[in-house]
Order: C-alpha cells, then sequence, then structure tokens
C-alpha cells in the first residue's frame, strides 16, 4: 500500500540516481497539496524508496496529471530540497537550462551534461607486503628450497629484499603465478595491498616550457582578470588577439592563479587535433594535476578523468565540448578558446551552443568566464559592445615580428592570361623562393560549400535567393533552391549579375592538389591533412609531428590545417578557392570565409623569417577577402553587422529552426505547413518555409525546415512551447522534429 495522504492528482516523474543507466527507470510519486505549485521538472526532492520506505534524494523529470497505473499503490513525496548543490546536482540544473533553452526532453539533455555514459570497470593497483620478519622470511625461504618450490622460492627471496613488491613487477619479473602469490598470503608472510588506480592519458615527454615574459597588452588582461577574481567579481570576458599573439598565455597565467585560489579550471578546445598541443603547453607548467577529456578516449579513461577531477586529484581538464561538464567540485575559471568555431554548437538535440552554457555554469559557479579568439564571433562581439563582455585586445605578436604579408590573386585575371593551373603565378613563384631556401609552405584549401554552390567564373559572384540574402543551392535536374524559404528557380544559362556563360561548380579536391604539388616538386615530401588521412587514431598528431620536425616540407590541408597550429618555419600560405565558403546558402558565409582566411594567413610568418600568404580567389572585392588580408575584424565586424540588420539574421534578431523530417514525405510536408501555421497564429513573428533542407533526404527521411525571426528570443522560446504541445496532438508515427535556438549553419 502507498503511502497516499492526500487526494492530489498531480503526479512527479523521480529519477533515484543521474547516471544514464537509471535515466530510462523514473518512478512515479504523488505531489501532495503542500507541494503544488512548488516542485516542477528539475526540483531536487526526498522520496520513501523501496520496501521500507528509506527516504532518498531524487530528482524530478517531469510533472503530469495521470498516472500510468494504480494510484492507490503510489506514495507521496515526502519534502522539497532546498540549499547548496553537490557537482552532481549542478549537472541536474545545468541539464534543466539545456532543456528549457533549446528543447528537447530532460532525459536527452541529463545524457549530454553526464559525460561517463556509465561506470565502468575500476582498475586497481595490487602491492605484496612483508608482514614477518627477517629471520622468519629466511626459515620459509629455506623451507621452500628444500622442498624445490620455485615459485615460492622466488618471491621469498624478493621479500627479505624488499618490503613492498608492486603485483605487475612480480608477474613480468618474477613469472609467478597468482596462485604461488596466496599461497605466500596464506602462510603468513606477506599481505596483498589493493588500491584503485585511475587510467591517465598518455603524454609523451614534454620539455619544461620556457617562463615566458608577458608584453604589456598581455599583462593588463592577466591584471584586470586576476583583480577581479581578488574581489569576488567572475563576469565573462573576451580576448580578442591577433593570431600568434600569445592568447595561450594569458591562460595559463589565468589557470595558475585559479590554482592557487583551490579552485578548477575547464579549458574548452574546438578541436580534438589541437588537444595534444594544448595539453603539452599546460602539462609542462602543471604537471598531472592537468588532464584531458575528449570523445577519441576510452570510456574507462573518461570514467576514471571524472573520478579523478570529483576527487580533487586534478585541477585542470582540457577538451572540446563535452569536457564543460566535468563534474569538478570548486569550478573557478572557464576558457573557451577560438571560440567563434561551429564545433561548439551540438549537432544533436538538444542542440544547446557550448559557449551559452559555459556562460551558465560560470554564473552559477561564480567563476571567470574567458573566450579567447582572432575572429571572435558576431554575437561575442556585439555583446562587448553592448558592455556585457569584458574586452581586451593583443594587437602584437607574442614573440615579436609582424603579421604575414598578405596579397589577393584576381584568378579571373590569371584566367586571361591563360593560366589555368589551381597555383598562381604569384604563389608558384613564392613556393619555388620558399623551398629552395629550406623553408616550409602551408596550402589551404577552402571546401567549406563547394558541394552545393555555383557561381561565376567572370564575376565571381553566386546566385543569390530575392527574399533571404542568401545565396542559392544546385540541386538534380539543374534547380536552384534556397533553404530558407524554399524559393526555386531553373539553373539560368546567364550569370544574372554580368551575363557570362560560364557558370560553374568548383570539384577540386585535396588529392588533386596533392598530386599536382608532387608533380611540380618531386624531390619535396608532401603531406595531405584531411578527413580521410586522419581517420586512424593518432594520425593527427603524427601528421602533425612530421611536418613540425622539418621531415616534410609542405603540407596540404582542408580547414583543420589552419587552427591553432604554431610551425615557425612555415613562411608561405596558400589559400586556394578562397571564395568557395561565400557560396554556402547560409547566412554566415562571409563571417566563416572571413575567420578560415584569417586564420590561414595566420599560420604563415611566426618565426623569425616574416610569411607570405596568398589568397586565390575569384571575388577580389568582397569585404571578407579583403579584410581577411588586412587582419581587419573591426572592419570586417562593421560591414557585416549591416548585412545582418537589413536581411534580419543574429545578432541582430534571434532565430529559431525547426526540421521535421519523415519517412512519408507527403506526411511530413504537411505537418511542416501545419506546424508553420501554428506558429503564425500564435506571434508577430517572421516565419521563413516550410522548405526542403539543405540535403533533403538522408537514410529515406524525408526532412523540411521552418525558420522563425524576432528580436525576443524569450519569445521564440515560448513558440518553441507551443509548436511543442501542438506536436503532442498529432500522429507523429515515423515523423521526428529538431529545435535549433540561433543555429550556427543551415539545418
Amino acid at each position: 500500500m502507498g503511502l497516499n495522504n492526500t487526494e492530489s492528482n498531480h503526479y512527479a516523474e523521480v529519477i533515484i540516481d543521474i547516471s544514464i543507466e537509471k535515466l530510462d527507470r523514473p518512478f512515479t510519486y504523488r505531489i501532495p497539496d503542500r507541494l503544488s505549485g512548488i516542485i516542477c521538472a528539475g526540483s531536487r526532492v526526498i522520496i520513501p524508496f523501496g520496501n521500507g520506505n528509506t527516504p532518498k534524494k531524487g530528482y524530478v523529470i517531469s510533472v503530469k496529471d495521470t498516472a500510468d497505473y494504480d494510484p492507490g499503490r503510489i506514495k507521496d513525496i515526502m519534502d522539497y530540497v532546498e540549499g547548496s548543490v553537490s557537482a552532481i546536482e549542478r549537472s541536474f540544473e545545468t541539464a534543466s537550462f539545456i532543456k528549457d533553452n533549446y528543447g528537447g526532453t530532460l532525459s536527452q539533455a541529463l545524457k549530454v551534461v553526464i559525460p561517463v555514459k556509465s561506470k565502468v570497470r575500476e582498475t586497481q593497483r595490487k602491492v605484496l607486503v612483508r608482514k614477518l620478519g627477517r629471520e622468519e622470511i629466511m626459515a620459509l625461504l629455506a623451507e621452500s628450497s628444500r622442498k624445490k618450490q620455485k615459485g615460492k622460492e622466488k618471491l621469498y627471496s624478493a621479500l627479505l629484499d624488499n618490503e613492498r613488491i608492486p603485483g605487475e613487477w612480480i608477474s613480468h619479473n618474477l613469472g609467478v603465478s597468482m596462485q604461488t602469490v596466496l599461497s605466500v598470503v596464506k602462510s603468513g608472510a606477506a599481505y596483498i595491498e589493493t588500491t584503485k588506480e585511475y587510467r591517465k592519458p598518455s603524454v609523451s615527454e614534454i620539455s619544461k616550457a620556457p617562463n615566458n615574459v608577458l608584453n604589456e597588452e598581455q599583462e593588463a588582461a592577466v591584471k584586470a582578470i586576476s583583480h577581479d577574481m581578488d574581489e569576488g567579481i567572475f563576469s565573462n570576458y573576451l580576448i580578442h588577439g591577433i593570431t600568434g599573439s600569445g592568447k595561450t598565455e594569458v591562460y595559463i597565467r589565468l589557470a595558475e592563479k585559479t590554482v592557487l585560489m583551490g579552485r578548477q579550471v575547464i579549458f574548452l578546445i574546438p578541436e580534438i587535433a589541437l588537444t595534444y598541443q594544448t595539453l603539452a603547453r599546460f602539462y609542462s607548467k602543471f604537471g598531472d594535476r592537468v588532464s584531458v577529456l575528449n570523445s577519441r578516449m576510452s570510456a574507462g579513461e573518461k570514467y576514471d578523468q571524472c573520478k579523478r577531477a570529483e576527487n580533487g586529484d586534478i585541477d585542470i581538464i582540457i577538451g572540446p565540448r563535452s569536457a564543460l561538464f566535468t563534474p569538478f567540485p570548486d569550478i573557478g575559471l572557464i576558457i573557451m578558446d577560438e571560440e567563434h568555431e561551429s564545433s561548439y554548437k551540438s549537432e544533436n538535440t538538444p542542440k544547446f551552443h557550448a559557449r551559452e552554457v559555459a556562460k551558465y555554469i560560470a554564473g552559477r559557479s561564480s567563476a571567470a568566464f574567458v573566450m579567447g579568439s582572432a575572429t571572435p564571433s558576431l554575437e561575442t562581439y556585439k555583446d562587448c559592445m553592448d558592455g556585457k563582455i569584458r574586452l581586451f585586445k593583443l594587437t602584437e605578436r607574442a614573440a615579436g615580428g609582424e603579421l604575414a604579408e598578405t596579397e589577393i590573386v584576381d584568378l579571373r585575371e590569371e584566367l586571361r592570361q591563360r593560366n589555368r593551373s589551381m597555383f598562381s603565378r604569384r604563389l608558384k613563384s613564392l613556393m619555388d623562393e620558399a623551398l629552395s631556401s629550406g623553408e616550409q609552405v602551408m596550402l589551404f584549401l577552402n571546401r567549406r560549400g563547394f558541394s552545393g554552390q555555383i557561381s561565376c567564373r567572370e564575376c565571381g559572384k553566386p546566385i543569390f535567393c530575392p527574399h533571404c540574402s542568401v545565396p542559392m543551392s544546385l540541386h538534380k535536374g539543374g534547380k536552384l533552391v534556397c533553404h530558407y524559404c524554399g524559393e526555386m528557380m531553373d539553373k539560368p544559362s546567364l550569370c544574372p549579375g554580368c551575363g557570362s556563360k560560364y557558370l560553374s561548380a568548383f570539384k577540386v579536391g585535396t588529392q588533386q592538389v596533392e598530386d599536382k604539388v608532387k608533380e611540380m616538386y618531386p624531390d619535396k615530401k608532401v603531406l595531405r591533412m584531411d578527413k580521410d588521412t586522419t581517420s586512424e587514431k593518432g594520425a593527427f598528431e603524427r601528421i602533425l609531428a612530421e611536418f613540425s620536425s622539418g621531415d616534410a616540407q609542405i603540407l596540404i590541408g582542408t580547414q583543420m590545417i589552419v587552427k591553432g597550429h604554431d610551425f615557425p618555419n612555415v613562411t608561405v600560405v596558400g589559400i586556394l578557392a578562397a571564395d568557395m565558403s561565400l557560396g554556402e546558402g547560409d547566412y554566415r558565409s562571409s563571417e566563416r570565409t572571413f575567420s578560415l582566411l584569417t586564420q590561414a594567413a595566420g599560420r604563415s610568418g611566426r618565426g623569425d623569417r616574416r610569411g607570405h600568404a596568398v589568397i586565390q580567389t575569384y571575388q577580389p572585392e568582397h569585404y571578407a577577402i579583403t579584410c581577411a588580408a588586412e587582419q581587419n575584424y573591426e572592419k570586417f565586424y562593421e560591414e557585416e553587422m549591416v548585412y545582418r540588420l537589413s536581411a534580419g539574421y543574429p545578432p541582430a534578431l534571434h532565430m529559431m529552426g525547426i526540421m521535421l523530417f519523415g519517412l512519408n514525405e507527403d506526411a511530413t510536408s504537411k505537418l511542416a505547413e501545419n506546424v508553420a501555421n501554428v506558429i503564425k497564429s500564435n506571434g508577430a513573428c517572421r516565419v521563413l518555409g516550410p522548405a526542403p533542407a539543405i540535403i533533403s533526404r538522408i537514410k529515406d527521411y524525408y526532412r523540411f525546415v521552418i525558420y522563425i525571426k524576432n528580436a525576443d528570443a524569450d519569445l521564440l522560446k515560448d513558440i518553441r512551447q507551443k509548436a511543442e504541445d501542438y506536436l503532442l496532438t498529432c500522429d507523429l508515427k515515423n515523423i521526428y522534429v529538431q529545435f535549433d535556438l540561433d543555429p550556427i549553419g543551415q539545418m
């Protein structure tokens, strides 16, 4: 019989333990009248559990009006819990924040914030410890020798000279079986001491990093943020530094400050490829007190890093997005390097942005949140301009020297001069000079947007949607489609801008570039770094190490080669097809292009010699190209914000994306129309679509998207809730829905 003391008709689904294996086993409890209106999803409660009704702490994942089984057997919630929370309870609060802001269920959000999906087998370290005196051990040794018990003889001999013998040494050096070890233990000569041992990520031998002297700009940033920490002020900060300006050194000083305060540091990086480089810098400073967490680690390694964090065995964790949820007891600093990177946005439901969640976690933990980038996202820089984030600028390279001399080459002119090679004459000349001088070359192929992009080879411009101010994408059958509003037109035979007949798509890949370079320089070693060559574990590190050591002279790759790497001997960077990403059917295409080109140019000339960067493009006059060549972020920001304001895109307005995907095309399309109509009837928002997604069909699922614009993000969240309420009344057989607040790319 349940402990049902009231007639309440409200029930709560409660989980007893926040771990993935428990999430699918909620228990139903009645909400008593005295707690009605107080308890909601996310509440911590005390409930009677089991046959003995033992009071346990639980977490409410949902509230409902009906019970799924006999209400007479349902127990009442005992109490509501207030006060301070543990690290695991903070995870629950973070999950509630993610659910409220990005949609999805609380269970989905909890699976995001718990880095370890399930408990794994703990590793143990066993040591054989001598218990008897030397004379007694010698007597046992003599007896085992007389009986010709070779294994025992080896162990007793070892115990004479060592009070403690590690288990792995016994098995590897003595070759003694566990049965023999247990026999020695049974004799009373020794006992086995067992301790937990946590797996640690392997770190190659790292030389001690020099204690670099900060320049005035670096010193000013460190002092100002440190002063805030001393005063108990924990705010949001942006380190806007040109490539090579020493942002990492600022991070290290702030991390050192935080650790001295007895608090912990989360350091977020956008790419697993950058983990080793960053870990090396921090490991040389903090040793074993720093660790790493990423998706390429085994379940056991991830589990152990979380346990080490919980137990206070480490002070700093480094890793991509998921490292944000490391269960430290007292987070004092969160660092997000390259904060503009798209990989900080989750691709799966709930589609949260790590930047916004980090702000929430920092606020709840009274921690400083420091972002860094040479090309900040427009959202972050606008917040700086509005006074919501404190801005620090680093305008000089930390090691001295100048930014690369960057030139723009007009590929239209190259064609007029009958140069049909993928390399302009200027780039070829600089490559010849650098390689003959023993220097290195990097070639970056900007392939973003290549698949659906079509542009004019005469004027360089793509074909824009007349309603959405974004390039249209080419589909089968020669149709151009806008993936925001659904506008569709036939591919024109002539360019609408200049009348040229040269409308085509770019089809060169990294493999073709590699083949051509090897043909041009047969005596030089060439490395290629792209999705294909880095699929194996350790491939990133191997390629980077080989190029860094000078064993190879030319590195060819996609965007993964231009982010954060420091190769002092690289003096020439060639950027092939720089404007390809401008043809993406996406309002952020100019921002991505500017960022990629700025980062790419920044790889050149980081040593003693000034570098050169060559940007090859069909649109040499585009502001994303010219501003990147000048490394002028402020000018780009002003130009781009004019476009965002006029077209009504984030950060000028907020935008909610909704994707519906289903096996039946007509049913999915019809439901998308109905959802759009519900939204239109519930608010003064601009609604685009439904339209086919940029990839309109994946694994037999037809995909349709709706976009909603409004200046008020809270209004968009309310509309999302109304859409979710409407969907609950629909038959969603084989149809699924995703919501995305301020999407960073097309859905």
